[in-house]
């Protein structure tokens, strides 16, 4: 992650600076298929959310409960996967509203944890969970049009749109996330050594 190209740099046309100013820029945050530890491991900010709210307005994510975008986004943070037909909705139309898109975590940036049912049949998936457990009552797999109509692997958000950087880990510790959110509105790289990425 080290020297990212175009992120914070007056061609990513985010973050960058003229004449000493520093502008507000606005950030987003989404959660498709995960666990959502890394949106916790983001408020493990801390105080630092206080400097976060000087440098970002918080744009449309579960953290302020804004459900819609207002405009367009500087800086968009995604986490997860996805699974089924809603979560490529809601990833397509984040994406169309931040200019930066960045994954953030292992489920967003290879499947992570629900990626382990990869290359078992959805049939054999369908059957145990919904068919063979010991306390069902019904043989009924759920189909409704309402439901989201599940994939048949999970999908990293980069094989679905245009992803610009990648924050790895399981979560991302706050330091990461910090750092990166701060180099972007600084309009320097991202400067993560190797030795802080962990995988819990």
């Amino acid at each position: 992650m080290s020297g990212t190209p175009g992120i914070g740099s007056r061609e990513s046309g985010v973050g960058s600076r003229a004449s000493g100013q520093r502008p507000k820029l606005t950030l987003a945050t989404t959660s498709l298929a995960g666990c959502f530890g890394c949106h916790m491991s983001f408020l493990d900010i801390d105080e630092r959310i206080l400097e976060l709210v000087q440098l970002y307005d918080l744009r449309k994510s579960p953290l302020d409960d804004l459900k819609t975008f207002t405009g367009m986004c500087d800086v968009g943070l995604v986490e997860g996967g996805c699974c089924n037909t809603h979560n490529v909705h809601v990833l397509r139309e984040f994406r169309t509203h931040c200019r930066l898109l960045v994954s953030v975590g292992q489920c967003a940036i290879t499947g992570g944890l629900p990626a382990m049912r990869n290359g078992i049949p959805l049939a054999e998936l369908f059957a145990e969970s919904y068919q063979k457990g010991p306390t069902l009552d019904t043989a009924l797999i759920p189909s409704d049009e309402d439901l989201p109509m599940i994939l048949d692997r999970i999908y990293p958000c980069h094989e679905v749109v245009k992803v610009d950087a990648f924050l790895p880990g399981c979560p991302p510790s706050a330091e990461i996330i910090w750092e990166a959110l701060s180099a972007i509105a600084e309009g320097r790289p991202i400067d993560i050594p190797y030795r802080d990425f962990k995988f819990d």
